[in-house]
């Protein structure tokens, strides 16, 4: 498989200047992750793009999809970490898969109960309402411990939540993309 991708790799860049984005890859911000080659390429394409956005600020960038991840960059343009935790389709999943009794619920993202009525509802009120306190909670700690926290919202799940956080947020569907266009750019 490597030798596959570096064929197709020496193949594109016969045709157009591409480079390959990994832990070796100069990137305008200083990552302080500790193990920075094990960082997923999205969590810190994410971050770029929303430094390119927002440079010289604390900015909190939240991407909502198969998983949720927590990317923080400080006012020094240092990239900190931040946290992952499973998004909503996996939410839903995990409860059908570790229960006994729980059915596989489809998301409706129409739903807007607090109190679930039947099984099906009580598990979209949990996932759907769980997620949500968990994003403005998680906002709000970031926020009393870094002032002035620019958050951005990006990913798959990022048109529902943003509608219904009660954090000020940015919303930016294709901050991944704007990232890697911004790392090329600072490479070419």
């Amino acid at each position: 498989m490597v030798k596959e991708q570096e064929d197709f790799c020496s193949a594109l860049n016969a045709i157009i200047p591409t480079i390959i984005f990994n832990s070796e890859t100069k990137i305008p911000l200083t990552n302080l992750y500790q193990s920075a080659s094990t960082l997923g390429s999205d969590r810190l394409a994410a971050s770029i793009g929303a430094y390119y956005l927002y440079p010289n600020a604390n900015v909190l960038v939240i991407d909502a999809g198969t998983c949720i991840k927590y990317n923080f960059t400080n006012s020094k343009n240092e990239y900190l970490g931040g946290g992952i935790s499973p998004g909503i389709q996996m939410k839903f999943k995990a409860l059908q898969t570790f229960t006994s009794k729980l059915p596989l619920v489809e998301v409706d993202f129409s739903y807007n109960e607090l109190i679930g009525n039947n099984t099906q509802n009580s598990i979209l009120s949990g996932v759907l309402n769980g997620t949500i306190a968990e994003i403005d909670g998680v906002i709000d700690y970031y926020k009393l411990k870094f002032t002035d926290t620019i958050c951005v919202l990006t990913g798959g799940d990022s048109e529902y939540l943003a509608k219904r956080l009660k954090n000020s947020i940015f919303a930016h569907q294709n901050l991944v993309l704007k990232g890697l266009n911004d790392i090329l750019n600072f490479n070419s």
